[in-house]
């Protein structure tokens, strides 16, 4: 977790403790908390949003060189119908 191990946690801790004292400490850690999951929720809805519309686009592309496919195989039997007639 960011390179942090127990002491340096515990240090980060105790600065808190006397900076915010033990009342206050609680609510702090709550509204931390709350931030860091709707920052994370947040992430993974942007992450999601990306994906689908990479998805999209690949999608598009698929569609797009189908058509143009079909497009030709439509030229080759109009040519031979012409040429049949």
């Amino acid at each position: 977790m960011f390179g942090l191990g127990f002491p340096e946690l515990l240090m980060i801790f105790v600065v808190a403790l006397l900076v915010f004292g033990p009342k206050k400490l609680p609510e702090l850690a709550r509204s931390l908390g709350n931030f860091v999951g709707q920052f994370r929720h947040a992430a993974e809805n942007i992450k999601n949003d990306i994906t689908f519309h990479a998805n999209l686009d690949d999608e598009k592309k698929a569609i797009d060189d189908k058509y143009r496919e079909l497009e030709k195989e439509s030229e080759n039997v109009e040519k031979n119908n012409e040429d049949i007639n």
